[in-house]
This record gives structure tokens, sequence and C-alpha cells, in this order.
């Protein structure tokens, strides 16, 4: 695979009139990513991670790893030391490790709109959405295969969301465009819809091309900053294919962030014991993360670590287990040992309902992400059937939960006003709080509020039809789509990126497969 140049395109405001209409824009607020003040969960001890890690050299060394139909990738290892056997790469111990120091500690990703811009890194935890489900479900349309118009409305209630900081990727995946041209569509949806930071295409290393080249239209040209994540999918066990790899090559050489990413289901992918699945994690991230460092030095990366086990009567994927956790804590702590960003976890589930199920092993998965020291979730909200269904109901239900993570993520406030020693006096023995002076100056914000459960006596809540979560997510959805205001976009950007559509759909037939 050759590098490609990339054309870089600027283009200029729209005058006076555009300048007035960004002014006036309609804006939602979106909460800043997390910035954790409370300690990590911690499973593994000293002598586990030397193990674990001594364990991975092993198996980078002797097992090693695969990199298949892609001579550009043999080569490069070639030349760095690592022994070539066929397609099969052995890396020296202490090699991948060293390459990967050279992988930033932290990641700015650049939003259109500044205010928008996420850290990833560090204490920070970025929040984004599903990703990839061909069907969709709603409560009116039931179950079914997801449409562009899907797509266009789930980026619209991202960008509605106060807690989520990202718009993501393919939020769903729109089967009525070909598949070699709904990429664009998908593209120009997050870029126009919302002015949050988002995700490129991986597909097929020219589509992750087109994802630059939109970028560098949006943005007035790149200029060495990063505005985009993308999912790269290592084939655990240990194959490096060359659809992923040829993006992760495109995405290096722009200097554009990618997730390296093992797709663990335990006792398919990955050995059924804890130690095992953490072991061969690590081997892949770093082999992957090195690659991305022999394509480009300082080439922007996440570390990341999809896990789930395997309900060995089914072989169905099983969510919020706490062989999940354990691992997922574990690479946390693999990963800051590397001192780069980690993602990790998400609203997982295996349920076909946005019901009980889902919610308590939603619950357990978002809970385990922001404990592990996460930096960047995917799949926060929106999840349903293993990953299958994104569910419209489902993601305004997570979106609201994502309100806890933050609100926890706080830690405890030691100061004055969060003492309430003045409270206490006031109040006094066999008194109350609702009336005093600190209860007035602090009870807005003193307590986290959903937007979508329901808090009314039964009384009221009978008058209204007794309505349940489901319902209620229902109204929101309706309510938040009928509110939503497309973000202000320069009609010049926006005519440059719609013509780059046409003409890149235009210079090639319809593809379903």
């Amino acid at each position: 695979m050759t590098d490609t140049a990339t054309p870089r395109r600027r283009t200029r405001g729209g005058g006076g009139a555009a300048r007035r209409a960004e002014r006036t824009a309609v804006s939602v607020e979106t909460a800043k990513f997390i910035e954790r003040n409370i300690p990590n969960f911690e499973v593994l001890t000293e002598e586990a991670l030397q193990i674990i890690e001594t364990n991975a050299e092993t198996v980078l060394a002797e097992i090693g790893v695969n990199f298949v139909d892609n001579p550009y990738a043999l080569d490069l290892w070639r030349e760095a030391g690592a022994e070539i056997d066929g397609e099969r790469v052995r890396i020296p111990r202490g090699l991948a490790r060293e390459l990967c120091k050279t992988a930033p500690s932290m990641i700015t990703q650049h939003a259109r709109n500044p205010e928008r811009t996420v850290e990833i890194g560090g204490n920070n935890l970025v929040l984004a959405p599903v990703y990839g489900p061909p069907f969709v479900r709603d409560a009116e349309g039931g179950r079914r295969y997801a449409t562009m118009e899907d797509f266009n409305k789930f980026v619209k209630l991202g960008y509605m969301s106060k807690w989520l900081h990202h718009s993501g990727g393919t939020v769903c995946e729109p089967t009525d465009v070909p598949v070699n041209k709904r990429h664009l569509d998908m593209l120009y949806a997050h870029m126009s819809l919302s002015d949050k930071p988002f995700m490129g295409s991986v597909t097929e290393p020219s589509r992750a091309q087109d994802s630059v080249d939109m970028c560098e239209i949006l943005f007035g040209g790149l200029d060495g900053r990063t505005v985009m994540t993308s999912l790269i999918n290592i084939n655990s066990p240990m194959t490096f294919d060359s659809v992923m790899m040829g993006a992760l090559e495109v995405y290096a050489r722009a200097n554009q962030a990618c997730i390296i990413s093992p797709f663990i289901v335990g006792g398919a992918m990955a050995p059924v014991s804890i130690a095992g699945t953490l072991t061969q994690v690590l081997a892949e991230v770093l082999a992957g993360v090195a690659y991305s460092q022999l394509v480009r030095k300082g080439a922007p990366v996440i570390c990341g670590a999809f896990v789930t086990s395997i309900d060995m009567n089914s072989g169905a994927p099983t969510f919020g287990t706490p062989e999940a956790s354990h691992v997922t804590y574990g690479v946390g702590q693999l990963v800051r040992r590397l001192g780069l960003p980690y993602r990790s976890a998400g609203a997982f589930c295996g349920s076909k309902l946005p019901d009980a199920q889902a919610a308590y092993e939603s619950a357990n998965s978002l809970n385990m992400g922001l404990m592990s020291g996460v930096n960047f979730m995917l799949h926060s909200c929106g999840w349903l059937e293993g990953g299958l269904v994104s569910s419209f109901e489902k993601f305004v239900m997570d979106a609201d939960q994502l309100g806890v993570l933050h609100h926890f993520a706080k830690g405890v406030s030691m100061d004055d006003n969060a003492q309430a020693m003045g409270a206490m006096r006031e109040v006094g023995p066999g008194g109350h709080y609702l009336g005093c002076e600190h209860t007035q100056n602090n009870f807005k914000t003193a307590f986290w509020r959903s937007d979508v459960f329901d808090y009314k006596p039964f009384e009221t809540w009978a008058d209204e039809g007794e309505r349940d979560t489901v319902s209620l997510a229902t109204a929101r959805v309706t309510k938040m789509l009928g509110d939503y205001r497309q973000p202000h976009l320069d009609p010049s950007i926006d005519e440059a990126l719609r013509a780059y559509v046409r003409e890149k759909k235009d210079s090639m037939p319809d593809a379903f497969s």
C-alpha cells in the first residue's frame, strides 16, 4: 500500500449574512467531558501485572501475530527487526513496547464548534453513542433494518443529549444506501446535523481517505489537527486484516486518532480465563499500537478492549457479567502502565427490549467503565440485543443515565459550602433542612435528577396513563427531535461538502456487498 497525498481544500466564509446566521444559531447545552475526581478501581496486584506483561511478550515473540494480505506491513515489521514467516510476525521481546512510547498520552480531538472539543486521556472520560448495528427499534415500528432517516435521527438525538460529548460514527448501518456510498452520507450527517466531534469510516482504506478529505473541507485544512477518531478492530485472536490496517495507515499518516481494539468474546476469541484473556488483549494492543507508530511516529492512538463472555449453552454473547468487569478493570491497569488513552465499556446488554435485563446489564457495564479508568467510551447509549440493534428509546434512557456518571465522577467536595456547618447550626436538633438558608442556596444543583424517570405521586402517575419508562422514553425522543435545530454551518462549506459527496457517488456504480 502506498502513501497518497491528501488534497487540501480551504473555503472562505459566506460574508455578513453567514456571520449573522452563526451568531443567532440555536445551540444546545452539552456538558464538558468528564474529569474524574475519584480513584480508579484496580483488581490486579503488581505481581499479576508483571506476569501478564511477561506472558504477552512471550505471545508476541514465540507465537506471533498475523498481518494478512499486507506486504507493506510485513516490510515495515521486517525493517523494525521482527521475524517474518509468511504472514506471521514474531516481535522480539521489548520491541513493541519500545515502539509504543512515541504514541501520545493525551489526544485533543477538535470539533467544528471549539466549545465541543474533547481531551482523550489522563483522568478524562469522553462519551460516544452506539456504533454499528444493522437494525433499529422503536416503540412504533418495532425491529427493522436501519435507514438513512434513522441514522439522521440518531445524530440529532446525540446532538441534543446533554451528557454525550461525541457524535460517534456508524450509529446504525443505513441499509437503504449502497455499501460503497453510505459512508459519505453518514459523514455528511455528522458534519452538518451536529457540531460535536465524530468518527471516520474504516470499512475500506479509500473510505478512510474520503473521511480525511471531507474533514479538510469542513475544517478548512487540518494543519496537523486531530479531528477524527476511528475504530480499528483486531480480528482476535491475533490477526490484523488488510482492510482495518489499511484504514489505520491512512489515518496515521493524516494524524487522525485510531482506536486499536481487540474484539473479545471470551471462550470463542480468547481463553475462558481472565488472566489468559488479559494476556491476549495486551499482546494484540501492543502489536497494533506499535504498528501505528511504524506507519508514523507520534500517530495518535487509543488502546481499546471490547470484552464480553459467551453463554456456553446458546453461544450468544453475554453482557454486564463479573468476568467482563475483571477484564475491563485489568486492561485499564495495563494500559495506564503504557501511558496511553483507554477505550472500553458502554451501555452493553443482550436484551431484545429496553427492559429490566437491559437496565441491569447496561448499568453494570457503564459503572464498570467509569471505575476502570476508561477515557473513551463508545456504545455509551442506544445499544440493544448484543449490538445488533440501535434503540431510540434506549438511546435516551442511557443518555439520561450518563448524567449519573458525570455527577459521581465529581467526587466529594470538601469546601466550606459542602461542609454545611452553618446549616447544622441553623437547624439544630429536631428541626428540618427544607427551609434553611443552605438548602435554599443549593437545592437547584445539589442532586442529580433524571429527565426521563417518573418521580410523581401515584395518583398523578395513574391519571397520566400509568406510563412505564419505555413510554416516557418514547415521549422524550419525540420531544428532542421536535426541539432539534440544526447547528450553523457556513453555506460555502456545506456546498463544498455536498459537491464532494455528489462527485464521489457519481464516480462509481452502486454496490450492496
